[in-house]
């Protein structure tokens, strides 16, 4: 028996009218779990105007409710965290722990945004003229939506809804169809933290939705996670109807080995960061770039610890990988092998010869060595558990080699030199660095995103930048003559 999925709007769930429906897999089994309801235009178009009427409601609300709001919020997602990678896990496939951090590190960017108070705080300058005052304030936005992709179906919406809804904006979710029951959780949880109804909204959807989100002249804002070709393309519509938009792309992140570096703290990090959730992270580790004659021994210090990944279902103790999102996209990954092979690469570990359930969409751990930059599992992003080792043979060569990618969200070095790893971080033409650190996704109170093809307008996600997003400046100039004076003509500017 499949489950019915939803819409949520105006603080309750709500069956879709479209007639469209689209499936919801166990990616562990392969079985059909779910039905989730697609909306039309015109479901999206009220669900906006439901959205709108909120927000006017909402900016009025004082910081410290807002902020007793997020406090909630934050207390419910702890509580209800093992739920919640329960619902991931059955759906995207993910295994429990790495679901769990996941929601912690969603609940990192609630922590940044109960400080709502001093973050919108503004400036003040007194006397800019005789009598006359100046200071800017910062305004909600109003209705801004948030597309979101099945990787991280909570932590990438609460880095959006986060900051959205406590500088005083509605926000509209919507999230992937492949695993969409987790923003249900979350609005049930936003509710239940006293958010008005109508505050957070949840449409479920494909193509049309988020054309129709695109296209609605009330929503003032788009943030979108996803594949570069889709983020360019909703850049591209939003910002033509006038819209706000931040578009995070697709990703080939590197890591730079150097002979000097800890050879088990480099080969531990990178099977962490590049096969962890099946590689289906935006963070994800894609090439090792072996630097001089620590590549020998980095290729195999990595190939030795790949046969002792657990790879099954997420849910089950002890796995260490689970399955990819779907049949398709495991069998695409799959060819990447091939053609690797095909245009000269070492397969040194072969996934798809690995000991993995019959039944679901898994794909083993695969490690192809001598890489270069003229191949598709170089140039292209495979997004799931492959790893290439391209080999260098200086310094140079490898940041050369970096700066010359398409792609510039991650990249991490390591070493013990610190001078290289200065140099490194200065040189190097990425959004984001780790230094003997593998997955660099900053802390909530930065902000996350990357350059080039990675990243679509000018502004990263969450943290700072978040609140400059979801809010638009203001400055007032004011002048309240002195009452015992208000006789005398006070034209502004009297002095300077």
């Amino acid at each position: 028996m499949t489950t019915r999925i939803s819409h949520w709007i105006n603080g309750k769930p709500q069956l879709g009218a479209s007639g469209r429906t689209a499936p919801v897999h166990n990616p562990a089994t392969g079985e059909q779990s779910g039905e989730v309801d697609l909306a039309s235009t015109a479901e999206v178009r009220a669900a906006v105007q439901t959205a709108k009427a909120a927000a006017k409601e909402w900016r009025s609300a004082s910081l410290s409710t807002r902020a007793a709001v997020l406090f909630a919020f934050r207390r419910l997602l702890e509580e209800h965290a093992d739920q919640l990678a329960s619902v991931i896990t059955a759906e995207h496939g993910k295994v429990h722990a790495d679901a769990l951090g996941e929601i912690a590190r969603g609940m990192e960017n609630v922590e940044f945004a109960t400080g709502v108070p001093q973050l919108l705080k503004g400036g003040f300058s007194e006397q800019v003229s005789v009598g006359v005052d100046v200071y800017s304030i910062r305004q909600p936005l109003g209705v801004v939506a948030g597309i979101t992709p099945f990787n991280f179906p909570v932590m990438v919406p609460l880095w959006m809804c986060a900051n959205a809804i406590a500088c005083g904006n509605a926000f509209v979710l919507k999230p992937s169809e492949k695993d969409p029951s987790a923003s249900l959780l979350l609005a049930e949880l936003w509710s239940k933290a006293g958010l008005p109804d109508g505050v957070f909204t949840v449409v479920q959807g494909d193509k049309e939705a988020v054309d129709a989100l695109l296209d609605d002249p009330d929503v003032a804002a788009v943030s979108f996670v996803g594949s570069t070709p889709i983020a360019e393309k909703i850049y591209q519509t939003g910002t033509a109807n006038g819209k706000r938009v931040q578009a995070l792309g697709g990703a080939k992140n590197h890591a730079v080995v150097l002979p000097d570096a800890d050879l088990d703290l480099a080969a531990d990090s990178i099977v962490s960061a590049a096969y962890g959730a099946a590689g289906e992270r935006c963070m994800a580790l894609s090439i090792a770039v072996a630097v001089g004659d620590i590549a020998d021994p980095l290729v195999d210090a990595i190939a030795v610890r790949l046969p002792k990944l657990v790879v099954g279902d997420g849910a089950q103790p002890g796995t260490d990988m689970g399955p990819l999102i779907t049949r398709e996209h495991r069998d695409r990954v799959a060819s990447y092998i091939a053609a690797g092979a095909e245009d000269g690469a070492a397969v040194v570990v072969d996934g798809r010869q690995a000991d993995v359930p019959s039944d679901g969409f898994f794909l083993g751990a695969t490690l192809l060595d001598r890489v270069t930059p003229a191949m598709t599992v170089y140039t292209d992003e495979i997004f799931g558990p492959v790893l290439g080792v391209v080999r260098v043979g200086t310094f140079e060569e490898a940041v050369e080699l970096i700066n010359a990618n398409q792609f510039a969200n991650g990249t991490a070095i390591f070493t013990r030199d610190g001078g290289a790893a200065r140099q490194f971080q200065f040189e190097v033409e990425v959004g984001m660095v780790g230094i003997n650190v593998p997955i660099p996704v900053p802390v909530s109170y930065y902000s996350f995103g990357g350059w080039k093809n990675s990243l679509f307008g000018d502004t990263h996600m969450y943290g700072p930048e978040g609140i400059n997003f979801y809010t638009r400046g203001k400055v007032v100039t004011s002048r309240w003559p002195d009452p015992a004076t208000s006789t005398i003509d006070l034209g502004f500017p009297t002095t300077r």
